[in-house]
């Protein structure tokens, strides 16, 4: 229940009235045109909106239907919408996407001419992908540039084996986010994950360039391969792409990909997440070093902390907090 007397913790941003959650959302995602479907008599609201630039989580609740759409202020972005409870859909042309709990709904938000918040309460998650990042993977995975609509089946079902999968990544991302999560404070985290978010997306969700991803890709050689690595022990700290990565060894990202099954046995991800655990192991074991196991969890991108011991002990035989203690024992004594 909405109670409007009562403050929700966690929540940025609640109150009642249409007009102040209109211009609270705009001031803070950019400009959008929304109105009620029918006079609103006590329309509450609560809403939580986080957002690095190139992945902006945005849940919400409210009390009462309205319609929105994007105008020339509203950024280009990738909508995936989670209903929970209520409908959220879509206009794009004749036809009207219908977004409730156990779908997935993906539109590009200025291509759907409206969008329709339904249900006397409805309550849903949205994480929007900024559409240059979605454009620019989409351009390295097919090896070409391309302008136009891209598509994109609009309709996911979490039922499938691929929603499922896209699903749990969504979650993971929702978690990390929501209410000012352990995800905001990794940089690097949230690189990752929206890059392999997107990645997902374009490889298991049918598009206008689906066909294109089966082609094989040109051979390459191990000075390529050389050259990714050196990029990304060069911006080991900086929240790199695979798309980056590629770019600066003059190949595709899906040739990169060849190349690291090629000739490492691994992923260029799986590669360049090993080389950020050597390097907290380093901080870990560097005496001098005070930041917390957290901190220097979070500044390497792992923000899930029981995901990332698992990982340090399975590579390591320790955890990394053991790695933390045995180097404040071995601290050699200050000189006089």
């Amino acid at each position: 229940m909405l109670d409007k007397n009562k403050p929700e913790p966690g929540w940025r941003f609640q109150g009642s009235g249409f007009e102040s959650m209109h211009d609270t959302l705009t001031a803070e995602f950019g400009g959008f045109d929304a109105a009620p479907t029918t006079a609103l008599r006590d329309f509450r609201w609560r809403a939580d909106l986080r957002s690095n630039g190139l992945m902006t989580l945005v849940s919400g609740h409210y009390r009462g239907e309205w319609d929105l759409r994007s105008n020339s202020d509203t950024p280009e972005m990738l909508s995936i919408a989670l209903p929970r409870m209520g409908a959220l859909n879509a206009r794009l042309g004749q036809t009207t996407i219908e977004g409730f709990p156990g779908r997935i709904t993906l539109t590009n938000n200025c291509e759907a001419e409206r969008f329709f918040v339904r249900g006397d309460l409805n309550v849903h998650d949205v994480v929007f992908l900024d559409w240059s990042l979605v454009s620019q993977t989409v351009a390295a995975l097919i090896d070409k540039p391309f302008s136009g609509s891209l598509d994109l089946r609009p309709i996911l079902d979490t039922a499938t084996r691929e929603g499922q999968v896209i699903d749990m990544l969504l979650q993971t991302v929702i978690d990390g986010m929501r209410h000012g999560g352990p995800l905001l404070q990794s940089p690097l985290a949230m690189a990752h994950l929206a890059q392999a978010l997107t990645d997902l997306l374009a490889r298991n969700v049918p598009h206008r360039f689906s066909y294109l991803l089966d082609q094989t890709p040109s051979l390459i050689a191990p000075r390529h391969i050389h050259r990714a690595v050196e990029f990304m022990r060069t911006y080991i700290d900086k929240p790199i792409t695979m798309g980056m990565v590629a770019a600066d060894a003059g190949i595709s990202v899906r040739a990169l990909e060849n190349g690291f099954r090629a000739f490492k046995d691994t992923t260029p991800a799986a590669y360049l997440r090993g080389i950020r655990l050597e390097a907290a192991r380093s901080d870990l074991s560097d005496p001098l070093n005070d930041r917390s196991v957290k901190a220097i969890c979070l500044k390497w991108g792992f923000f899930h902390f029981g995901r990332f011991s698992a990982t340090y002990r399975m590579a390591y035989g320790e955890s990394p907090s053991d790695t933390k203690r045995r180097a404040a024992l071995e601290q050699p004594l200050s000189r006089v």
